[in-house]
């Protein structure tokens, strides 16, 4: 995944002035080409669900994307929900990775002082939320949706219910992805397959790397970052270990395959055979680095969400015809990726002001044109979390080469279990969540490459998560 790396607000107030249900919105500014035009329509059923709301309004908080043209997008829908239904709709962008949007959000649900509603993504943020008691019970909508669209993507099911009740709102599905430079491998003679494993990837990277052509075959860091965070865990994963049992509740890091997989991931940045491949400044990069790299056509692999790949694509970038999309990389424990996406879902927090509106605006975005023109701001980047929403249009089914592998994701038959017995993706487990979002992991790599060993870097790590985890409620 990629994550901006520090936290980016910005204040968009959209003032209803017209019940229009049709509103046609371009779009504004300069820079790269603009996504194609959409011509945002609030759907009548919206409209007579509005119509008691009109006048009201809803503070909304957005996860950042990674694709400025999708944000521009977003906020067209945001005004053409507003004009049409006379509301108002106030949206502040948010990063995900600034480490407190959490307790950030949960002081304001506290203090009677919260937005209505939120969408963010499911696997890192809702259970925090739902376990500090922040979310309404939003199954009566989600209900209703199923009953329009279909079934949401296979990951929501996971990461956004509990105890069989819905506390979030799938709104977009985004795709686990890496990328290689198919053209390097092409001439290294390297066969191009759906996934490789780890030890592939890392013996590939050395074979395409030439320092003194600006190719570097190695695009993943280890430094703090939301990249770094699912890299590390990928392979802990893929090579039989993880951060907690299959309840979420025990922290079990420190097994003999999570040492097995740090030694690997700290050999790549410390063994001399290696450093061919690494990129200048890898140690210190941040979670826009990998994109910029990518971008700038140096790099052989990077790991990230399809944000690389959007800009590459709207912006016209040679590298967009060079990529080869895998979902990601297999090791000694299991035989197929450990990739099921996530979603950026809503959730309307306890004490929203205006909470039926919340739920009409949630319901809006999801699907229709308002999905739509955000979806063709950032390619492969936002994908419709509901089935029958993928067959909606046109663009989804033929709009890019990636689409059909990333519409299978969704439909993956979950969980995915490792030889060791770990089943993906887990229970929510805010524990986990949050030792994750405290770069425990990445702290962990960086005492392993400055000297400590894989077992004690591993210890440590497994004795700071439970800490972290008797925090949330679960003791150990």
């Amino acid at each position: 995944m990629t994550h901006s790396a520090s936290p980016v607000w910005s204040r968009r107030k959209f003032l209803g002035t017209s019940a229009l249900g049709a509103v046609a919105l371009t779009a504004c500014g300069g820079g790269p080409p603009a996504a194609p035009q959409v011509d945002v329509q609030v759907p009548q059923a919206i409209l007579d669900a509005a119509a008691p709301l009109r006048g009201g309004s809803v503070g909304m908080l957005s996860q950042k994307l990674y694709s400025e043209s999708a944000n521009k997008a977003l906020d067209r829908s945001l005004q053409a929900f507003a004009k049409a239904t006379g509301t108002t709709v106030t949206n502040d962008l948010v990063s995900g990775d600034a480490g407190d949007m959490i307790a950030k959000m949960d002081a304001d649900v506290k203090a009677s002082t919260t937005r209505d509603l939120a969408f963010m993504s499911d696997s890192r943020f809702v259970g925090q939320l739902h376990n500090l008691g922040d979310l309404v019970d939003v199954t009566d909508v989600v209900d209703e949706m199923k009953k329009l669209y279909g079934e949401p993507a296979a990951e929501a099911n996971n990461y956004c219910v509990f105890d069989g009740r819905w506390f979030a709102i799938p709104y977009h599905f985004i795709a686990s992805g890496m990328y290689l430079r198919k053209d390097w491998y092409a001439e290294k003679g390297i066969a191009l397959k759906p996934h490789y494993s780890w030890e592939e990837l890392r013996d590939n990277a050395l074979a395409v790397s030439d320092p003194s052509k600006r190719r570097f075959g190695w695009g993943l860091t280890v430094n703090r970052s939301g990249d770094a965070n699912g890299f590390i865990e990928n392979v802990i994963n893929t090579y039989g270990g993880a951060i907690a049992d299959n309840t979420g509740r025990k922290v079990t890091l420190n097994s003999p395959e999570t040492v097995e997989a740090v030694s690997f991931i700290g050999d790549i940045y410390t063994n001399p055979k290696y450093k061919p491949m690494l990129p200048p400044g890898i140690e210190s990069w941040t979670d826009s680095s990998n994109n910029e790299n990518w971008l700038a056509q140096i790099l052989g692999l990077t790991l990230n969400q399809f944000s690389v790949y959007a800009d590459s694509k709207t912006k016209n970038n040679p590298v967009y015809g060079n990529t080869h999309v895998i979902s990601g990389a297999t090791g000694p424990a299991i035989d197929q990726p450990i990739a099921f996406g996530q979603s950026n879902s809503f959730v309307i927090f306890k004490g929203a002001k205006n909470p039926d509106l919340a739920k009409q605006v949630a319901k809006f975005m999801v699907s229709g044109s308002a999905l739509l023109g955000v979806a063709q701001g950032a390619p492969c980047l936002v994908n419709p979390s509901w089935e029958k929403v993928w067959d909606s249009d046109p663009y989804y089914t033929s709009g890019d080469p990636a689409f059909a592998a990333i519409r299978e994701q969704t439909r993956l038959k979950l969980p995915l279990t490792t030889k060791t017995g770990f089943a993906f993706p887990q229970p929510p487990s805010p524990g986990q969540q949050a030792g994750i979002a405290a770069y425990l992991l990445t702290d962990m790599m960086h005492a392993v490459i400055t000297g400590t060993p894989a077992a004690q870097a591993v210890a440590t790590t497994h004795s700071r998560m439970v800490q972290i985890f008797e925090q949330q409620g679960y003791k150990q």
